[in-house]
């Protein structure tokens, strides 16, 4: 099964939160916060514009991203777990 967003809705994979602190404490998975970091899956075609233009989605496929943390829908795919959020809720693109 494909899930492509609609508008200007992205679908995300959340990227896995860190296993361990920065001074080497394993964490165990009750106390490991969700992270805000993902990769773009898919996008939707853009948002129509009150004089009818189309704004294209500023992401693409495969960006890797920051988002806010309530701003998604979470939904299920076979075993796998996707966001779907609008493009508005991401902060930022990262870089490498």
């Amino acid at each position: 099964m494909k899930i492509r967003p609609l508008a200007d809705k992205v679908l995300v994979e959340r990227l896995e939160a860190e296993a361990k602190t920065a001074g080497g404490i394993v964490l165990p998975e009750s106390a490991k916060e969700k992270p805000q970091r993902g990769k773009i899956i898919s996008v939707g075609e853009g948002k129509m514009l009150d004089d009818g233009k189309l704004r294209k989605v500023q992401v693409k496929k495969g960006d890797e991203v920051l988002f806010t943390s309530y701003a998604s829908t979470e939904v299920k795919v076979g075993s796998k777990k996707y966001l779907i959020m609008d493009e508005s809720d991401i902060m930022a693109v990262i870089e490498k």
